[in-house]
């Protein structure tokens, strides 16, 4: 299984509605990032992962956090015993950006380590 090339990059910062991405982007980026839906009426992705307990959760959300404090963007989490859901959205500029995918893609290169 190849690594989606996202996970090689790196955020930046994107402000303003220039920076949001067209439908069409976004479900060219969708189709290399499997289990990723659009949520949100469009301006967020999402995925839903499981694990075996609390403390496999625990140690995948402290994982997330690491990579997500790295690349100075953050996704809302929501948790509970053996499950994490992520959702990805960038604030500044109403929807989504590259940075939600690259981090989608980080969090999958987690997974796969």
């Amino acid at each position: 299984m190849s690594i989606n090339p996202l996970a090689s990059q790196h955020c930046t910062p994107r402000k303003g509605k220039e920076h949001a991405l067209d439908t069409a982007k976004v479900d060219e980026l969708l189709a290399g990032l499997p289990g990723w839906q659009v949520a949100s009426g469009g301006k967020a992705i999402v995925k839903n992962f499981k694990f075996a307990d609390f403390h496999h959760t625990l140690g995948f959300i402290n994982a997330v956090g690491f990579m997500a404090n790295q690349e100075d963007h953050h996704p809302d989490l929501e948790a509970g015993y053996g499950h994490c859901q992520v959702l990805w959205s960038t604030h500044d500029v109403g929807g989504l950006s590259l940075n939600d995918f690259i981090c989608a893609a980080r969090v999958e290169a987690l997974l796969h380590r």
